[in-house]
Parts: structure tokens; sequence; C-alpha cells
């Protein structure tokens, strides 16, 4: 619902339904997170003039598929097994991360990076596509990365998470509105694209979005009962290994891992698959329908439920903090409505064959 007054964003074709939720403790390292909310980003949802989901909408990117005649991604294998999926010690429990379930998945191939804006930006030219975000003509932008000439136009914001503001002009072209652009961040992780502008590339490059199930399997990379990709520390003798927040959230980003928003891909370290930035720098669309209900059966290959209004996103991003939003664990999950776009949302693809 879009309310007309300060406790709601106004928007044209924007309907933003917050619900900050409390953050969520690890598997094996406390978190002090008492009083503590979410960063807001997984309730800014649309109201489009249609289903978010359509028919119209999955088959848009099917024409596409033609298109792919180039190498997009260097892709890694990751070899079939199984492993423990979500977590017996929920820090979060309506988020879902319970309970801990044993899932079998075959083998796949995955993107060793976030699709950058230069694979992006090759799409585009190839196809013609415009993203959702240019459709609505805004998508959201943390403040604390905009410039004050686009800051100086917004006089509305989100009560409950004002650092979120809807900016006109910003899409994956213009990350931060029409006053900025895209030249001196090719090599970053593309961002506000929505889950369905995410099935369109994946489709015009022969691929497809990993299941959760997937996702969180490669996230872990063969390691058992782990808070993160590398380990249970967060900075292992001091180093950084994922771009996150570092400071007070949300006034003050230190960057004291050398970013304040989005960073290069490849700027930290692999997992033991060899994949980058698989929590921090933007979260990662999956395609998995939302639910917070799971079976403790043995899986093979699960994919969700079979319909849905949220699609599940993975990985934390740039904004997350331990203290506010601890979501950047492997078995840590949010969603969004696949229409949401915002400025740390990004995603990267999987195949079940090699590329």
């Amino acid at each position: 619902m879009v309310r007309n007054s300060l406790l709601l964003l106004v928007v044209v074709l924007v309907n933003v339904e917050l619900c900050l939720q409390s953050s969520c403790g690890g598997e094996q390292e406390a978190a002090s997170t008492e009083g503590a909310a979410g960063c807001g980003c997984d309730k800014l949802r649309r109201t489009a003039s249609g289903s978010v989901d359509s028919k119209e909408e999955r088959a848009s990117s099917v024409k596409y598929t033609a298109a792919a005649n180039e190498k997009i991604s260097q892709m890694v294998f990751i070899p079939g097994g199984e492993f423990l999926m979500g977590t017996d010690d929920p820090g979060i429990p309506q988020d879902g991360e319970a309970p801990q379930r044993r899932v079998y998945v075959d083998s796949f191939y995955m993107d060793v990076l976030e699709v950058t804006t230069q694979q992006f930006q090759s799409f585009i030219k190839a196809t013609g596509y415009v993203t959702e975000a240019e459709k609505f003509g805004d998508s959201f932008v943390f403040e604390g990365i905009l410039s004050e000439s686009v800051k100086s136009q917004i006089t509305q914001a989100v009560a409950a998470a004002p650092w979120w503001l809807p900016v006109k002009g910003a899409n994956w072209n213009h990350p931060e509105g029409q006053d900025s652009n895209i030249t001196d961040r090719l090599d970053h992780p593309v961002v506000h694209v929505s889950w369905a502008d995410a099935v369109a590339f994946c489709s015009w490059a022969n691929k497809r979005l990993p299941t959760e199930a997937e996702w969180e399997y490669a996230c872990r990379g063969g390691l058992r009962d782990r808070l993160y990709p590398w380990g249970n520390k967060l900075n292992p003798k001091g180093q950084h290994y994922a771009n996150l927040w570092q400071g007070d959230f949300p006034v003050h980003n230190s960057g004291e891992d050398g970013y304040v928003k989005t960073s290069p891909v490849m700027s930290f370290p692999a997992n033991s698959f060899g994949l980058h930035d698989m929590v921090g720098n933007v979260w990662e669309w999956t395609s998995d329908w939302w639910t917070v209900h799971h079976t403790t059966d043995h899986q093979h290959n699960p994919t969700g439920p079979p319909s849905g209004k949220d699609k599940v996103k993975k990985g934390g991003s740039y904004m997350c903090h331990k203290s506010y939003c601890y979501r950047y664990r492997c078995a840590a999950r949010s969603q969004n409505t696949p229409d949401s776009s915002a400025s740390n949302l990004g995603f990267r693809c999987v195949s079940q064959e090699k590329q």
C-alpha cells in the first residue's frame, strides 16, 4: 500500500512495504544484535501494472538465447555432492534459515564472478533489452553513495529506513542517477537488475540462475558447518575476505576493506571452489521462490516451492554489518519481488554444461 504520508515513501509505480527484521547470529560465532534491524533492502517492492512474474516476462528472455555467441564469463566446475544446508542456530527464525538439512546437488558449472557491468553492457548492446528499472524510471539507491546534487532533489524517504531513496534515472548504466556513469566500474558487479533482467541475461548467455541449494552448496566450498565461504573467522589474520560494511551503519563506513560501495570483481580471495564474492559486494538472485518452511527429508536438487511472491537472494552486500544486518553468511537468506532493483543487488549464472 502506498500512502501519501511521512510514514511511507511515495513514489509513482513503487510500493514500499518495509518490515525490518532483527539481525541474525551465526552457526558458531555469536552476534551482538539485540534491538538491531535489517538494512531494509528485502522489502523494497514495486507495484507494476501487471504481474511481477507474468508469462510475458518469462517469455521475453527466450528470444535472446540465439544472441549468445560469445563467452561471457569464466565458469568453474562444481562437483556434485551432499551438504548440510541452512542452520539449526538461526538468528532470524522468520528468515527460514532453519532447520539444517541434508541436501544433494548434482554437478554444475558456476560463474567465477558476479556478472559485471561490462558483461551486462554486452548483453544490452546485442539485444536492445530494456531493464525494469529503466521502464519504471527509477530505482532504489543507498543514500550514502549519492551525490549532494541528487540528494537535494529527493524530498521523500522510507521513514524506518531513510537511507533508501528512490532515484530517478538510476539503473545499471547510471547506478546513482543521471549524474553517474559506469566508466570506472565496468569490472564491478552490475546492479539495479531485477530478477527478470537476470533471467533474460542468463537465457541470452545459454545459462540460468542457480537454485538456492546450488548457490549455498557453492558458497560453502566443501566446508562443513562454517559461517563464511572461507571458515568461521570474519577476518583471518586481519585480512578482509569480502566487501562488507565497517563502521557505524548507516552513518559511517570506514572503508577499512578498501571500498565503501561495490568493489571490482576478484578484489578478495576466492573460496575453495574458486568462486569470488560469494558473500558481500552485492546480493545475488536465485531461481527459487521464497519460503520459510523447509522439509527435513533428504532432498536431491531441491528447487523451492512452485510459486510465490518473492524470489530468494543470497550473499549479502557491501551494506551488511554484523551489528545490523548479519546476512553475509552462507546460510543467511533474504528476498525481493522479482521486479525489485537496488544499488546492492546483482547476480551470477550457472549451467549444466561447460560454456
